[in-house]
């Protein structure tokens, strides 16, 4: 005896994805991850960069600043963060730099320069950041 199919049991058999196609789409995700990822992970070095060298610049700008006002330069850069008989400074706080390191401020009779040890956290190294313009090699 032949039984009729409903309507519904061969619609519910059309209906579903094949375990072939669910691969094909897991694959192309995860090369669409693959490709995000190694776009974005630079972008954060870069960022950190330029903020080093955007607090960099700002805290020689506050040095040039402070030695106008005073006539020397500060002996260091915590100096530029405390308050005066006023209750004023230059510098709300001084953070360290995207590294987790301290910004470092050299004087050499009339020169200065402030720096960053950039991700290595070793001085004189390719990666610093400094505020005296870079030269070429």
């Amino acid at each position: 005896m032949n039984t009729p199919t409903s309507p519904t049991r061969i619609h519910a058999a059309e209906g579903g994805f094949t375990l072939i196609e669910i691969m094909v789409v897991v694959m192309i995700l995860g090369l669409l991850a693959t490709l995000v990822v190694t776009n974005v992970i630079p972008a954060g070095d870069t960022a950190r960069e330029t903020k080093a060298q955007c607090d960099v610049c700002a805290l020689a700008d506050l040095v040039r600043s402070y030695r106008a006002k005073n006539g020397r330069f500060p002996d260091s850069l915590e100096v530029l963060a405390t308050r005066d008989e006023r209750g004023r400074s230059d510098l709300e706080y001084l953070s360290k730099d995207p590294w987790d390191h301290h910004y470092i401020l050299r004087v050499d009779g009339g020169q200065f320069v402030v720096l960053s040890m950039g991700m290595d956290g070793s001085e004189n190294t390719e990666d610093d950041i400094s505020s005296r313009p870079k030269q070429d090699k």
